[in-house]
């Protein structure tokens, strides 16, 4: 059976999520984030060096990056269902998207959360920071257009990818600018899969707000 690593309000969310979508029986494991630094405890560097989650394990592999992890679950579990095969349309703009979500759409995300904890010392570079993430939600938003996902008409692992860069914005309201963005969100969070998740995940900052 698969074991998930997972450290609440962190991107082991979306892993939890693919696995619901992809029906695939998983155990959690679960580690809580210190309530003063917001760090993941020690105990992740048993499992991996970089103590960094999520690490899910598999028989003998052992995956501790959320894109690899996802592009592992969709080739082994996924019959071809949530991902492009090379040959196909639409298969490099699938892996685009893939990599994009960590590659680029999360650096000016956490700039501006490292930067905000520096105080005055941050102000100079937020005018840059903020320029960044308004250019890469604007690409992303003009990409989507009116589409449902973000390759190939159907859920992919392009989409567990992003949505966690997404999240983190609509959560904050910062995607008042982008509605197809939010709405993209919207499904997302209204998907039986991903509820099922949130219910064996626990609690999750940037899930869909309770009434």
């Amino acid at each position: 059976m698969i074991k998930v690593h997972h450290l609440n309000n962190s991107r082991s969310q979306r892993i939890l999520w693919f696995l619901e979508e992809l029906g695939v029986e998983y155990e959690i494991i679960n580690y809580t984030r210190d309530l003063e630094t917001n760090l993941a405890p020690d105990s992740l560097k048993e499992v991996h060096p970089l103590g960094k989650s999520p690490v899910i394990e598999d028989g003998d592999v052992k995956i501790a990056e959320s894109g690899a992890a996802t592009e592992y679950l969709a080739h082994t579990y996924g019959n071809g269902e949530f991902s492009i095969a090379p040959g196909e349309a639409d298969h490099w703009t699938y892996v685009e998207w893939l990599h994009y979500a960590e590659g680029s759409l999360m650096l000016p995300l956490l700039l501006r959360l490292y930067t905000s904890r520096l105080g005055e010392a941050g102000e100079p570079l937020a005018p840059r920071i903020q320029s960044e993430i308004a250019n890469h939600f604007t690409y992303t938003a003009q990409s989507l257009g009116d589409k449902e996902f973000f390759a190939g008409g159907k859920l992919t692992g392009a989409d567990i990818q992003m949505s966690f860069p997404l999240e983190a914005m609509h959560a904050q309201g910062g995607l008042a600018h982008w509605p197809n963005l939010a709405a993209y969100v919207d499904r997302i969070h209204a998907r039986p899969a991903y509820l099922r998740a949130l219910e064996r995940g626990g609690d999750y900052a940037m899930g869909p707000k309770k009434a």
